[in-house]
């Protein structure tokens, strides 16, 4: 096999290879898209639950131990 002959053989196998690595790298990225739709709609969920459960949107401004609010429910 001549060199050109072996150049030719080269560059048509690498050319199957970058083929084929498109190929694979557009799948990744379909998949990246679905995964990401589904993480978006699981969060929308998430975010509706958490009104659902406290409409007033007042997440986070309780504490723990607050003897004033424990003695106010007759807990103390």
């Amino acid at each position: 096999m001549s060199a050109d002959g072996f150049s030719k053989f080269f560059e048509f196998f690498h050319a199957l290879e970058t083929r084929h690595q498109q190929r694979l790298a557009w799948d990744d990225a379909a998949e990246a898209r679905i995964a990401r739709v589904k993480a978006e709609e699981a969060a929308k969920a998430q975010l509706q639950a958490m009104l659902d459960a406290n409409p007033s949107g007042a997440l986070g401004h309780s504490k723990l131990n607050d003897i004033e609010a424990l003695k106010r429910e007759g807990l103390l």
